[in-house]
């Protein structure tokens, strides 16, 4: 570790050991940059995060034990004073809002070049929000969408039941509705969400965050 007041201390927070390897790999190298530490999930990193007071930290999204999202509040909220800047694969409207709420400072993909990289970690120690382009795009063309009506609660059981892969009448005795209603709800649930069929419907709903992807509830 140095004591250089222009070396910036960085943390490594992800689960996959090999592209945590790369990752600091890439890094190692670089003129005033320090890697200070290493963590495998996300409640190990906001401990070492706390102990290390690091300038920057990496963190990943999907991490066993405390997700990204979560880590990144956690970060935030405490008194280390470090910037959280996301590297990840994911891209979804959904992923990016909740981290960009969390405190993320920034969100980069892990396509992202090395001397990218370097920049967004020299930008976010000072206090600069760092987007990936493609990410980006996504916050403006989310901007520029009229605003949706929401789902109300049973078009949410409904459509939650779809995703099970339950059939009308399958949904119908799930929820003691009749099957008639099912398919009411149905039609508002597609016409709110701009889609024309069920499978589209489940798709559209958890990329907004209405509905959990399948097997993210059992993993948490």
């Amino acid at each position: 570790m140095t004591n250089d007041k222009d070396t910036l201390r960085i943390v490594v927070v992800d689960d996959h050991t090999v592209m945590r390897a790369g990752v600091v790999a890439l890094l190692a190298p670089e003129p005033g940059i320090d890697i200070v530490g290493e963590a495998d999930d996300g409640h190990a990193g906001v401990a070492l995060i706390e102990e290390l007071a690091p300038d920057v930290a990496l963190l990943d999204l999907r991490m066993p034990v405390l997700d990204g999202v979560e880590a990144t509040r956690r970060i935030v909220a405490g008194a280390s004073g470090t910037r959280v800047l996301i590297l990840t694969t994911y891209d979804t409207d959904t992923e990016i809002e909740h981290a960009v709420e969390a405190g993320a400072i920034g969100y980069l993909l892990k396509d992202t070049s090395r001397e990218q990289l370097v920049d967004a970690i020299r930008a976010a120690a000072r206090g600069e929000t760092v987007l990936a382009p493609r990410v980006a795009q996504k916050l403006v063309a989310k901007m520029r969408r009229p605003a949706q009506a929401a789902l109300t609660s049973r078009e949410v059981d409904v459509l939650r039941a779809v995703a099970d892969g339950l059939s009308n009448p399958d949904i119908a005795r799930r929820l003691v509705i009749g099957e008639a209603t099912v398919k009411t709800h149905l039609l508002r649930v597609f016409a709110k969400l701009d889609v024309s069929d069920r499978t589209r419907a489940v798709l559209v709903a958890m990329e907004r965050g209405l509905l959990e992807p399948v097997g993210d509830a059992d993993r948490r």
